[in-house]
Protein backbone atom coordinates (compact mmCIF):
# COMPACT_ATOMS: atom_id res chain seq x y z
CA UNK A 1 0.00 0.00 0.00
CA UNK A 2 1.65 3.71 -1.06
CA UNK A 3 2.49 5.94 1.31
CA UNK A 4 -0.01 8.40 -0.03
CA UNK A 5 -3.34 5.67 0.49
CA UNK A 6 -1.92 5.19 3.53
CA UNK A 7 -2.24 8.77 4.55
CA UNK A 8 -5.81 9.22 3.30
CA UNK A 9 -7.03 6.33 4.91
CA UNK A 10 -5.55 8.11 8.44
CA UNK A 11 -7.39 11.04 7.84
CA UNK A 12 -10.77 8.86 6.77
CA UNK A 13 -10.27 7.60 10.07
CA UNK A 14 -9.32 10.55 12.10
CA UNK A 15 -12.44 11.97 10.19
CA UNK A 16 -14.91 9.46 11.43
CA UNK A 17 -13.80 9.76 14.96
CA UNK A 18 -13.13 13.09 15.53
CA UNK A 19 -16.87 13.84 16.32
CA UNK A 20 -16.84 11.22 18.80
CA UNK A 21 -13.83 12.59 20.42
CA UNK A 22 -15.17 15.64 21.13
CA UNK A 23 -17.99 14.55 22.33
CA UNK A 24 -16.14 12.64 25.24
CA UNK A 25 -14.03 15.67 25.90
CA UNK A 26 -16.64 17.88 26.53
CA UNK A 27 -19.31 16.10 28.49
CA UNK A 28 -15.94 14.31 30.08
CA UNK A 29 -17.29 10.73 29.76
CA UNK A 30 -14.25 8.38 30.90
CA UNK A 31 -14.47 10.47 34.32
CA UNK A 32 -18.38 10.39 34.34
CA UNK A 33 -18.36 6.79 33.32
CA UNK A 34 -16.60 6.17 36.50
CA UNK A 35 -18.56 7.73 39.04
CA UNK A 36 -21.85 6.56 37.10
CA UNK A 37 -20.82 3.11 37.34
CA UNK A 38 -19.75 3.83 41.38
CA UNK A 39 -22.92 5.43 41.58
CA UNK A 40 -24.93 2.66 40.26
CA UNK A 41 -22.79 0.49 42.63
CA UNK A 42 -23.95 2.51 45.46
CA UNK A 43 -27.45 2.92 44.65
CA UNK A 44 -28.74 -0.60 46.52
CA UNK A 45 -27.67 0.72 49.53
CA UNK A 46 -28.79 4.05 49.32
CA UNK A 47 -32.49 3.29 47.88
CA UNK A 48 -33.99 4.60 50.79
CA UNK A 49 -32.27 7.17 51.69
CA UNK A 50 -31.71 8.99 48.28
CA UNK A 51 -33.85 10.18 45.38
CA UNK A 52 -33.20 7.73 42.83
CA UNK A 53 -32.65 10.34 40.34
CA UNK A 54 -32.23 7.06 37.60
CA UNK A 55 -36.17 6.45 37.99
CA UNK A 56 -37.35 9.73 37.18
CA UNK A 57 -39.10 10.62 34.37
CA UNK A 58 -40.47 14.38 32.79
CA UNK A 59 -44.12 15.02 33.02
CA UNK A 60 -43.91 18.29 31.63
CA UNK A 61 -40.89 19.26 28.97
CA UNK A 62 -39.91 22.61 27.48
CA UNK A 63 -43.06 24.60 28.88
CA UNK A 64 -42.46 28.09 27.93
CA UNK A 65 -43.79 30.07 31.23
CA UNK A 66 -45.84 33.19 29.31
CA UNK A 67 -45.16 36.63 30.27
CA UNK A 68 -41.10 35.54 30.62
CA UNK A 69 -39.07 36.13 27.28
CA UNK A 70 -35.55 35.56 28.50
CA UNK A 71 -32.86 35.69 31.26
CA UNK A 72 -34.81 32.50 33.51
CA UNK A 73 -32.12 31.76 35.99
CA UNK A 74 -32.18 29.82 39.44
CA UNK A 75 -34.86 28.38 41.33
CA UNK A 76 -35.91 27.56 45.10
CA UNK A 77 -39.24 26.17 45.90
CA UNK A 78 -41.42 28.34 48.87
CA UNK A 79 -42.76 25.68 51.39
CA UNK A 80 -45.19 27.98 52.78
CA UNK A 81 -46.69 28.89 49.38
CA UNK A 82 -46.37 25.60 47.97
CA UNK A 83 -44.88 27.64 44.93
CA UNK A 84 -41.82 27.97 43.00
CA UNK A 85 -39.40 31.57 42.74
CA UNK A 86 -36.93 31.89 39.90
CA UNK A 87 -34.88 34.68 39.08
CA UNK A 88 -34.13 37.00 35.98
CA UNK A 89 -30.78 38.83 35.70
CA UNK A 90 -31.53 41.58 33.12
CA UNK A 91 -33.75 43.63 34.86
CA UNK A 92 -33.15 42.14 37.79
CA UNK A 93 -36.59 40.37 39.11
CA UNK A 94 -38.22 37.77 41.25
CA UNK A 95 -40.57 35.52 40.08
CA UNK A 96 -42.92 33.55 41.15
CA UNK A 97 -44.70 30.20 39.41
CA UNK A 98 -46.93 27.54 39.96
CA UNK A 99 -45.76 24.13 39.85
CA UNK A 100 -47.21 23.64 36.63
CA UNK A 101 -44.91 26.70 35.31
CA UNK A 102 -47.28 29.48 34.84
CA UNK A 103 -46.20 32.74 36.02
CA UNK A 104 -47.92 33.93 38.99
CA UNK A 105 -46.11 37.89 39.78
CA UNK A 106 -42.94 39.94 38.73
CA UNK A 107 -41.37 41.64 41.35
CA UNK A 108 -38.45 44.01 39.89
CA UNK A 109 -35.21 44.33 42.16
CA UNK A 110 -33.59 47.14 42.89
CA UNK A 111 -30.01 47.82 44.61
CA UNK A 112 -28.53 45.34 42.90
CA UNK A 113 -26.64 43.98 39.40
CA UNK A 114 -26.29 40.89 38.17
CA UNK A 115 -28.81 38.99 40.24
CA UNK A 116 -28.28 35.31 39.89
CA UNK A 117 -29.45 32.92 42.81
CA UNK A 118 -32.15 32.96 44.74
CA UNK A 119 -33.07 30.29 48.19
CA UNK A 120 -35.84 30.16 50.70
CA UNK A 121 -35.22 30.31 53.89
CA UNK A 122 -38.62 30.34 56.43
CA UNK A 123 -42.16 32.48 56.01
CA UNK A 124 -41.30 35.10 53.87
CA UNK A 125 -37.63 35.29 53.74
CA UNK A 126 -35.51 34.75 51.21
CA UNK A 127 -31.73 34.87 50.21
CA UNK A 128 -30.75 36.56 47.09
CA UNK A 129 -27.41 37.09 45.44
CA UNK A 130 -24.97 38.61 43.08
CA UNK A 131 -22.97 36.95 41.12
CA UNK A 132 -20.22 39.21 40.07
CA UNK A 133 -20.09 41.30 43.23
CA UNK A 134 -20.16 38.11 45.15
CA UNK A 135 -22.84 39.43 47.59
CA UNK A 136 -25.18 37.56 49.46
CA UNK A 137 -28.30 39.71 51.14
CA UNK A 138 -29.76 37.33 53.57
CA UNK A 139 -32.68 38.50 54.90
CA UNK A 140 -35.00 39.75 51.89
CA UNK A 141 -38.30 39.87 52.46
CA UNK A 142 -41.09 38.66 49.86
CA UNK A 143 -44.54 38.32 51.17
CA UNK A 144 -48.08 38.14 49.49
CA UNK A 145 -48.23 41.43 48.95
CA UNK A 146 -44.88 42.02 47.91
CA UNK A 147 -44.51 44.59 44.68
CA UNK A 148 -40.92 45.51 44.76
CA UNK A 149 -38.05 44.95 46.57
CA UNK A 150 -34.92 47.12 47.41
CA UNK A 151 -31.89 45.40 48.58
CA UNK A 152 -29.79 48.40 49.35
CA UNK A 153 -30.98 48.28 52.97
CA UNK A 154 -30.70 45.12 53.81
CA UNK A 155 -28.40 42.98 55.57
CA UNK A 156 -25.45 41.44 53.08
CA UNK A 157 -22.38 39.81 52.94
CA UNK A 158 -19.35 40.37 50.57
CA UNK A 159 -17.19 37.26 50.19
CA UNK A 160 -14.65 38.63 47.86
CA UNK A 161 -13.51 34.88 47.53
CA UNK A 162 -11.59 34.46 44.15
CA UNK A 163 -12.46 38.04 43.22
CA UNK A 164 -10.07 37.35 39.99
CA UNK A 165 -11.56 34.50 38.55
CA UNK A 166 -13.73 35.23 35.35
CA UNK A 167 -16.82 33.18 36.78
CA UNK A 168 -18.68 34.61 39.58
CA UNK A 169 -21.00 32.78 41.73
CA UNK A 170 -24.00 30.88 40.31
CA UNK A 171 -26.04 29.07 43.13
CA UNK A 172 -26.83 29.60 46.37
CA UNK A 173 -29.23 26.89 48.78
CA UNK A 174 -30.31 27.12 52.30
CA UNK A 175 -30.00 24.17 54.87
CA UNK A 176 -33.13 25.19 57.32
CA UNK A 177 -31.62 22.07 59.85
CA UNK A 178 -28.40 23.16 59.99
CA UNK A 179 -28.28 26.95 59.17
CA UNK A 180 -25.75 26.97 56.77
CA UNK A 181 -25.44 28.63 53.42
CA UNK A 182 -24.13 26.62 50.57
CA UNK A 183 -22.65 28.76 47.41
CA UNK A 184 -21.58 27.53 44.25
CA UNK A 185 -18.56 29.37 41.70
CA UNK A 186 -19.77 28.38 38.74
CA UNK A 187 -16.21 27.75 36.81
CA UNK A 188 -14.00 25.93 38.11
CA UNK A 189 -17.30 24.19 40.22
CA UNK A 190 -16.33 24.87 43.85
CA UNK A 191 -18.66 24.99 46.70
CA UNK A 192 -18.47 27.05 49.90
CA UNK A 193 -20.58 26.72 53.23
CA UNK A 194 -20.85 29.39 55.14
CA UNK A 195 -22.01 29.24 58.79
CA UNK A 196 -23.32 31.36 61.45
CA UNK A 197 -24.17 33.89 58.44
CA UNK A 198 -26.13 36.10 60.07
CA UNK A 199 -24.96 39.75 61.12
CA UNK A 200 -24.54 39.82 65.08
CA UNK A 201 -26.63 41.81 67.94
CA UNK A 202 -25.04 44.61 68.89
CA UNK A 203 -22.28 43.57 71.76
CA UNK A 204 -22.10 39.59 69.98
CA UNK A 205 -19.03 37.91 68.68
CA UNK A 206 -19.31 37.44 64.72
CA UNK A 207 -18.12 33.91 64.24
CA UNK A 208 -18.63 33.27 60.05
CA UNK A 209 -16.67 30.45 59.00
CA UNK A 210 -16.19 29.70 54.98
CA UNK A 211 -14.87 26.46 53.79
CA UNK A 212 -15.11 24.18 51.30
CA UNK A 213 -17.33 21.82 50.54
CA UNK A 214 -16.95 18.19 48.85
CA UNK A 215 -15.27 18.64 46.05
CA UNK A 216 -17.75 18.40 42.25
CA UNK A 217 -16.76 15.24 40.70
CA UNK A 218 -14.24 15.78 37.70
CA UNK A 219 -16.89 15.25 34.94
CA UNK A 220 -18.87 18.39 35.47
CA UNK A 221 -17.55 21.25 33.30
CA UNK A 222 -19.74 24.04 35.51
CA UNK A 223 -22.65 24.57 38.21
CA UNK A 224 -25.85 26.19 37.44
CA UNK A 225 -27.68 25.54 40.09
CA UNK A 226 -27.57 24.29 44.29
CA UNK A 227 -30.78 22.95 45.81
CA UNK A 228 -30.36 21.11 49.27
CA UNK A 229 -33.21 18.30 49.51
CA UNK A 230 -35.14 19.22 53.21
CA UNK A 231 -35.98 15.44 53.92
CA UNK A 232 -32.55 13.98 54.04
CA UNK A 233 -30.17 17.01 53.66
CA UNK A 234 -28.72 15.97 50.09
CA UNK A 235 -27.59 18.17 47.56
CA UNK A 236 -28.59 18.11 44.08
CA UNK A 237 -25.97 20.21 41.88
CA UNK A 238 -27.31 21.25 38.22
CA UNK A 239 -24.43 21.58 35.71
CA UNK A 240 -25.62 23.41 32.05
CA UNK A 241 -22.47 22.61 29.94
CA UNK A 242 -22.54 19.06 31.02
CA UNK A 243 -26.22 18.71 30.85
CA UNK A 244 -26.64 16.97 34.54
CA UNK A 245 -28.50 16.60 37.50
CA UNK A 246 -26.55 15.04 40.26
CA UNK A 247 -27.22 13.89 44.18
CA UNK A 248 -24.63 13.89 46.71
CA UNK A 249 -24.92 12.55 49.81
CA UNK A 250 -24.70 15.34 53.40
CA UNK A 251 -20.82 13.37 53.12
CA UNK A 252 -20.03 14.70 49.42
CA UNK A 253 -20.77 11.22 48.22
CA UNK A 254 -22.45 10.72 44.44
CA UNK A 255 -25.62 9.17 44.56
CA UNK A 256 -27.20 9.08 41.47
CA UNK A 257 -27.24 11.07 38.22
CA UNK A 258 -30.11 12.03 35.74
CA UNK A 259 -28.63 13.37 32.50
CA UNK A 260 -30.71 15.78 30.75
CA UNK A 261 -30.06 14.90 27.01
CA UNK A 262 -32.18 13.66 24.33
CA UNK A 263 -33.85 10.19 24.92
CA UNK A 264 -32.75 9.80 28.75
CA UNK A 265 -36.00 10.15 31.54
CA UNK A 266 -38.34 10.69 28.31
CA UNK A 267 -36.73 13.93 26.69
CA UNK A 268 -37.59 14.49 23.62
CA UNK A 269 -35.29 17.21 22.97
CA UNK A 270 -32.03 18.08 25.68
CA UNK A 271 -32.39 20.66 28.05
CA UNK A 272 -30.70 23.66 26.43
CA UNK A 273 -29.90 25.60 29.06
CA UNK A 274 -30.61 24.47 32.81
CA UNK A 275 -30.40 27.08 35.39
CA UNK A 276 -31.97 26.83 37.94
CA UNK A 277 -33.42 23.17 39.84
CA UNK A 278 -35.20 22.26 42.71
CA UNK A 279 -36.88 19.74 44.52
CA UNK A 280 -40.32 19.74 46.37
CA UNK A 281 -41.04 17.50 49.33
CA UNK A 282 -42.82 15.37 47.66
CA UNK A 283 -39.52 14.53 45.55
CA UNK A 284 -40.69 16.27 42.99
CA UNK A 285 -37.77 18.25 40.57
CA UNK A 286 -38.27 21.47 38.80
CA UNK A 287 -36.08 22.54 36.40
CA UNK A 288 -35.47 25.87 34.54
CA UNK A 289 -33.62 26.76 31.17
CA UNK A 290 -33.30 30.31 29.36
CA UNK A 291 -34.52 31.73 27.53
CA UNK A 292 -38.17 30.74 29.41
CA UNK A 293 -38.33 27.04 29.68
CA UNK A 294 -40.51 24.63 32.82
CA UNK A 295 -39.21 21.35 32.99
CA UNK A 296 -40.92 19.13 35.88
CA UNK A 297 -39.57 15.77 36.74
CA UNK A 298 -41.01 12.76 38.71
CA UNK A 299 -40.59 9.84 39.99
CA UNK A 300 -42.93 6.74 39.37
CA UNK A 301 -45.14 5.37 42.28
CA UNK A 302 -44.34 1.45 43.41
Amino acid sequence: MSKQKKFWIFIGILAFFAPVLVVAWHFRLVALAQHWIGASLRAEAWRHHSLQLSAYRVTLEAHPISGLTRNLSSLTYNTRTDTLFATINHPPQVVEITREGHLLRQIPVTGIDDLEGISHVEENRFILIDERKQRVYWDVPIAPETQSIDVSRLPRLELGLLLNENFGFEGITWNHHTRQLFVAKEKPPRIFVIHNPAQPERGDTFDLNIRDWSKPAAFMRDISSLSLNDKNGHMLILSDESKLLVEYSKEGELLGLLPLWIGWHGLKRSIPQAEGATVAPDGTIYIVSEPNLFYRFERPHT
